[in-house]
């Protein structure tokens, strides 16, 4: 691949900022400074050196980050500060086919709640991560304000009726970590569903942390506001719980 070409699918500006970045000599790898934009280089394990910050080439973006509290999941954010801006530049401008430039969240979390997130500028991956036809299970930690009886655990179990949806919702597993801590498993996405399923057995979120989603953890070494790659292994636990589309 050309290597103006290369920075401009990493997300690295323009074409014609892409050639700026090369004429300046401000990008280099395996410690040789690059300076033909119409030099072909070989991207498999390609790793970049731009502006003295290491870049590995990624044909697709998949990656993790936790979530910090008092962050919005929205490109245009209206009362918080946006969880994009906790990416670097080039993960929230590389080109794609959709209208919005850059990564897009796998689903949302509020802005008070933490824990991960995945985001990446694959389409089809999105929509099969997303879409609830493909019940991606996930797991949540949830603080509640009153004590959890068995007989809560019982009702999430079984489905509770939401106040807008008359057909009962019902978690793939909940366990009773402590009097006031659930680990809450669903496979569907509504609007608000943790919150609302606790209140629907007359209680209150008082935190909530997304664990997991298919078979990715949360990695325990990301800081909140960190970030990472996914790794091939990372994706496989996410792609077996999500069978490909039809």
């Amino acid at each position: 691949m050309k290597l103006q070409q290369i920075l401009f699918s990493q997300g690295f500006g323009t074409r014609r900022q892409c050639d700026a970045l090369i004429d300046s000599g401000a990008v280099s790898a395996a410690g040789q400074v690059l300076r033909s934009a119409s030099a072909d280089i070989a991207t498999d394990g390609l790793v970049l050196t731009i502006g003295g910050e290491h870049w590995p080439f990624h044909e697709r973006a998949y990656v993790m980050l936790h979530k910090p509290a008092g962050y919005e999941c929205s490109h245009e954010p209206k009362h918080w500060p946006s969880v994009y801006e906790l990416l670097p530049l080039p993960l929230r401008q590389r080109p794609t086919k959709s209208a919005v430039n850059g990564v897009q969240a796998v689903g949302r979390l509020d802005q008070d709640t933490t824990g991960l997130l995945i985001l990446s500028d694959d389409g089809q991956f999105i929509h099969r991560m997303a879409s609830p036809k493909h019940h991606v299970p996930k797991v949540y930690e949830v603080t509640t304000k009153h004590a959890v009886t068995e007989a809560d655990v019982d009702a999430l179990l079984h489905g509770v009726v939401l106040n807008d949806d008359p057909v009962p919702v019902a978690a793939a597993a909940c366990e009773r970590v402590t009097p006031t801590h659930l680990r809450l498993t669903l496979t569907e996405g509504k609007y608000h569903q943790v919150k609302r399923m606790i209140a629907a057995v007359g209680n209150r979120v008082e935190a909530l942390h997304r664990a997991q989603m298919g078979g990715l953890v949360l990695d325990p070494v990301l800081m909140p506001g960190q970030w990472r790659w996914l790794t091939a292994d990372d994706l496989a636990k996410l792609r077996r719980e999500a069978p490909p589309d039809k």
